[in-house]
């Protein structure tokens, strides 16, 4: 018992060692961690003293910087503002100075003003006191005259005035004359001030047409397809077409000669089909001059198009626009038709705006004031009536048809517009290098030429060729035979020598031909 007590209190003796000994070193433990957390602390407060030391400092330096850049831009501003100030004292004295001198003359004007007033009050006085006298000697004089006379003075006055007003009124009617003419000459120069702004603000470019076209070839090989068996080819596209061919020692080149630009252009075109196609024989060669012929009617077409959206024209006739459109191939004494129509346009409508009057429709008679000289029917009246015939028949404007019918004076002018398409014609006309007179009487006398073939019966069309110097007179086979073309060449011939003139000679070609044409379905 005693054994189990004293094991009993060994043990409880043990535990509360063992007690004390874990408090013991507890504590230790704790306290040699109280004292690394105040190290650690210690530590952090010097960090964060001398984080904010540094922080501290670098504000401070920050603020200094700020302190010295307002402080520089500051004395900037006042040196800006100085100097600002010292620019308008500167002004300032000089107006200052200005003024002064300004007050100085205006002094010196004001006593010179005042010395010339007590002249003039001084001039004044003597003209009052010489007035006076006067007035006394005209008043003996007066008496003088009407004792001499024996008239009073109303009589006199009367008479007077009379006279005055006869010598009035041959002064005023000489005056009159005299603004009749000033008046006159300020027109004529005020009008030719407004045809030379017209013709200096409307450039247009000069160019001749010539009577030939050279058509370029890849080689000289296909001249002799052009040509073909025994000429047959060449002769087919003449008379298909109008046109001479020459065909020359000229490398890769074959020259068309014709009057007539629109023949020109459709040969120009039916070879460049054939070529490019290859199968040139004749009946090919006549199947592409209509096709060319037609398509060059839609070509017509498009230049008048053009032509009307360029100039800024609307609501034409169809058949104007193809005119206008026509003008491309035809010429004026050598003067490009189309070119020389859309010049006068732009001339009148410069001239009458400078008038004060509607530019659109002078343009627009301006264009159409030609239209005669591309009918599609040749007749006996003049292109000046037969434009504003046309003109009429498709609801033209009447100013327009007169100014187209009156700009070579065939008509009597109605209009104030008709004048102005007359100037601008010759104006177009007589500029340096725009028509040549030799080119018109040429071609005047190729159409004489072919016009007096035509007139025969029997003949289905006629070509003036070689400059001229050939005419090729194609007959219907039908209506004429071989005999009768003998005798229509000889005809023709001795027609020519007594009714024209022309240099050198002229042969007449009767070309009579009979085809059978028939196709295989």
């Amino acid at each position: 018992m005693d054994s189990i007590i004293l094991s009993i209190i060994v043990a409880i003796v043990a535990l509360v060692a063992g007690i004390i000994a874990g408090k013991f070193i507890f504590a230790k433990d704790t306290r040699q961690r109280v004292e690394e957390a105040e190290q650690h602390a210690q530590n952090i407060i010097r960090e964060a003293e001398l984080r904010a030391e540094t922080t501290r400092k670098e504000k401070e330096l920050a603020a200094k910087e700020k302190f010295v850049q307002l402080k520089v831009e500051h004395e900037r501003e006042v040196t800006e503002r100085n100097r600002k100030l010292s620019e308008s004292e500167n002004r300032i004295r000089q107006k200052e100075s200005s003024l002064n001198q300004k007050a100085d003359q205006l002094d010196k004007q004001i006593k010179e003003n005042e010395a010339i007033k007590q002249n003039l009050n001084k001039q004044i006085e003597v003209v009052s006191l010489k007035q006076a006298e006067l007035d006394k000697h005209q008043e003996e004089q007066t008496r003088r005259l009407e004792k001499i006379s024996g008239l009073t003075a109303e009589e006199a006055k009367a008479q007077l005035v009379e006279s005055l007003k006869q010598e009035a009124h041959s002064q005023a009617l000489a005056l009159q004359q005299d603004i009749v003419d000033e008046a006159k000459q300020k027109a004529n120069k005020e009008a030719r001030k407004i045809i030379i702004q017209s013709i200096q603000r409307t450039a247009a470019e000069q160019a001749i047409e010539n009577a030939i076209t050279v058509f370029n070839l890849e080689s000289d090989e296909i001249k002799g397809q052009i040509i073909g068996r025994e000429g047959r080819n060449i002769r087919a596209i003449e008379a298909a077409t109008g046109v001479d061919l020459i065909v020359d020692d000229t490398p890769e080149a074959i020259v068309l000669s014709c009057f007539d630009p629109l023949r020109r252009e459709i040969a120009r075109l039916s070879l460049q089909r054939l070529v490019a196609d290859g199968r040139i024989h004749p009946a090919r060669i006549e199947e592409v001059v209509e096709k060319t012929r037609r398509q060059l009617e839609e070509q017509v077409m498009d230049i008048g198009e053009r032509t009307v959206i360029e100039l800024g024209i609307h609501g034409l006739h169809k058949e104007l626009v193809r005119m206008v459109g026509k003008m491309r191939f035809r010429s004026s004494y050598g003067q490009n038709l189309l070119m020389h129509s859309r010049e006068v346009a732009n001339l009148c409508a410069v001239m009458a705006s400078e008038l004060g009057l509607n530019p659109k429709l002078a343009k627009r008679a301006g264009l159409l004031h030609d239209i005669g000289k591309v009918p599609d029917e040749e007749t006996e009246l003049s292109h000046a009536l037969l434009g504003a015939k046309l003109a009429e028949k498709y609801g033209e404007n009447p100013a327009i048809v007169n100014a187209i019918g009156a700009h070579h004076d065939e008509m009597e002018m109605q209009y104030v517009i008709s004048p102005i398409v007359q100037a601008c014609d010759a104006i177009s006309g007589a500029r340096p290098g725009a028509r040549r007179e030799i080119m018109q009487q040429y071609l005047q006398r190729i159409k004489e030429l072919e016009n007096l073939a035509t007139k025969y019966n029997g003949v289905e069309k006629a070509y003036a060729i070689q400059a001229g110097r050939e005419l090729r007179v194609i007959v219907e086979a039908d209506k004429v035979s071989d005999q009768e073309s003998e005798r229509l060449s000889f005809e023709i011939a001795q027609k020519i020598q007594t009714e024209m003139t022309y240099p050198g000679q002229i042969k007449v070609t009767v070309i009579r031909e009979k085809r059978a044409v028939n196709v295989a379905k």
